[in-house]
């Protein structure tokens, strides 16, 4: 398909995609562009390096003739100065109209250089959202003649909390038409768009690709919040028959720290590996774990070394490592032609999804999304303004802060999961270790 097929580009524009080697368009491009340019409101999701970037530059460039008026038409909203700077070489890569003038605005010290810029005339801005607030909130960013506004990367820009600049730059321009793209949509994203984008199409692409390791079998249990989290992992444990040994990963000790607590407290044997204090239960070795009888190692940031993880039932990430690769190296199954006997399980929130997706498109497999127990409390997410009724409630309660809303069971009711029949057949196939 030819750039100038359907997709109503002007010629110019055509000429430089040419010029800079884009042969094709890429799938999302081939999707978007039409709605994007026929004034409809577009959702695009996509992993890196799908072309998102790529389309709505496309997109906003061919709003321009060779007369701009220097009063912003498009306003692209990013998550932080390094992608303010990437998108705007990539706007000078393809603009081949001089007298186009595109603005930067990122916080730095001195804002008044930045206002001087836009008064000096800009037709294109990109901006951070706290610094395009900012800037409009002392009559410096002229939202009057906006046409398109774009928020990229849109996953960051929730996990950053910055969802109401983006709302307050929305509402100044009402009749604007709206482009989101993101790597994953999840219901933060949604609940920060919502309010303003109009029956927005919804288009993603997916780029996982062919396997290039052999893994242990994984699922995925989506959760709202660390709460949850915290319950599902007691109550899995509950199931002493199933859950037999398992290794739970973290990223930092206080999460290791309130985790023990929490299971300790609720009588699982559980120990550190590695631990920093030399009173703490734990093992210097995962060898010693294996022949011990506890049935929990927690393992905090272990990235600079490799584990054996052979013959452990149940691998979990209570949290996902920082770099993909480091989850890699622990799911890679090195005998494949033995019947696998560890299943790896992975909990996650919204703002973890992005993390989901690029192991998915590194290691080109999908990650099976698992069904939560029906007896899992839901923790309600907490306020910043319940912190003085949380430090009361402490006070009247033995019970540890961390998974608090967490009931016990009777003996049996302790077993009411509603697994896929095919998971649970998979999980109960497991070795028993004593």
């Amino acid at each position: 398909m030819a750039w100038l097929d359907k997709l109503k580009l002007k010629k110019g524009l055509v000429l430089s995609l040419t010029e800079a080697g884009f042969v094709a368009p890429k799938e999302i491009q081939q999707r978007t562009l039409a709605r994007i340019i026929g004034g409809q409101d577009v959702i695009g999701v996509g992993p890196e390096g799908c072309g998102k970037t790529t389309t709505y530059i496309l997109a906003a460039l061919n709003k321009f003739s060779y007369t701009p008026e220097g009063v912003p038409k498009v306003l692209i909203l990013v998550p932080d100065k390094e992608k303010v700077d990437e998108v705007i070489e990539k706007i000078a890569q393809l603009n081949k109209n001089k007298s186009l003038s595109v603005v930067g605005l990122f916080a730095a010290p001195g804002i008044e250089a930045q206002m001087n810029a836009l008064a000096d005339g800009a037709d294109i801005v990109v901006a951070t959202p706290d610094r395009a607030r900012a800037i409009y909130l002392k009559l410096g960013l002229n939202m009057n003649k906006m046409e398109l506004i774009i928020i990229d990367d849109a996953e960051h820009i929730v996990k950053q909390g910055l969802q109401l600049p983006v709302a307050e730059m929305a509402n100044s321009a009402p009749k604007c038409q709206h482009l989101v793209f993101t790597e994953v949509i999840h219901e933060r994203l949604n609940k920060m768009i919502a309010p303003f984008m109009k029956q927005p199409a919804i288009v993603e692409v997916e780029e996982v690709g062919v396997p290039l390791f052999d893994t242990h079998p994984q699922l995925l249990y989506l959760v709202p919040n660390f709460g949850t989290k915290v319950n599902l992992l007691n109550l899995f444990m509950q199931d002493e028959d199933l859950f037999t040994k398992l290794v739970l990963f973290v990223n930092t000790r206080p999460t290791a720290e309130k985790l023990y607590k929490s299971l300790d407290n609720r009588k699982t044997s559980v120990a550190f590996l590695n631990p920093w204090f030399f009173e703490m239960e734990g093992f210097e070795s995962i060898y010693d774990f294996k022949s011990s009888d506890i049935r929990v190692l927690i393992v905090v940031n272990d990235a600079e070394q490799k584990l054996d993880l052979d013959d452990i039932p149940f691998l979990i990430h209570f949290e996902l490592p920082l770099e993909k690769e480091t989850y890699i190296d622990r799911m890679i199954n090195d005998s494949p032609e033995v019947d696998d006997e560890t299943m790896a399980i992975t909990f996650a929130t919204d703002l973890e999804l992005t993390a989901v997706k690029k192991i998915e498109q590194a290691t080109g497999q999908k990650i099976p999304l698992g069904d939560l127990p029906e007896d899992l409390i839901i923790e309600k997410e907490r306020k910043a303004g319940d912190a003085a009724e949380k430090k009361a409630a402490k006070a009247k309660s033995d019970e540890p802060e961390v998974g608090a809303a967490f009931h016990e069971k009777k003996a049996g009711n302790a077993k009411t999961y509603n697994y896929r029949a095919g998971i649970k057949a998979k999980m109960s196939k497991k070795k028993k270790h004593s």
